[in-house]
């Protein structure tokens, strides 16, 4: 089941700010402003922005990113991690949220791009949707202004 909730309903969330200060980060660079981090015990262990234009990468998402640079851990970590990123995952990170038994994802918007989010749900990974006017924003904007790239990002 998916879950909707609103900023203002959950209160001030830290991981979802760092989220987005990675999705800013990577338009900045010139990139798509996707960002992610990985908590696990209310800790950020991993964080990260999509650089598929910086890196000329073809798999390097917000969350691939931050599963990178949460380095190796033992599976025990990642099934009680949260991935939180702030637009409902692709495929590829849906894929690797599943291979890494990660039970929660919390997404700052789906409203531009709906990803994986029914497959996520139907093999057990709790699933909230924050429904955050920041991601919203970010996504909005760069779409409209760099559709060519956006939708190479997401193979069309």
């Amino acid at each position: 089941m998916v879950e909707r909730a609103t900023v203002a309903a959950m209160g001030h969330d830290l991981f979802l700010d760092a989220a987005v200060a990675e999705a800013e980060k990577g338009l900045a660079e010139g990139g798509i402003p996707i960002g992610s981090v990985v908590v696990v015990d209310d800790e950020i262990v991993g964080r990260g922005h999509n650089q598929r234009v910086q890196k000329g990468s073809a798999v390097l998402h917000a969350e691939m990113d931050a599963l990178e640079n949460a380095g190796r851990l033992p599976g025990s970590e990642y099934r009680k991690a949260t991935l939180y990123t702030t637009l409902s995952p692709c495929d590829l990170c849906t894929g690797a949220t599943l291979l890494y038994g990660i039970p929660r994802v919390v997404i700052g918007e789906n409203r531009t791009f709906l990803g994986g989010e029914e497959l996520l749900a139907a093999r057990g990974v709790a699933i909230s949707v924050v429904d955050d006017d920041r991601c919203r924003r970010l996504m909005e904007q760069f779409i409209a202004d760099r559709p060519e790239l956006w939708n190479e990002d997401i193979g069309e």
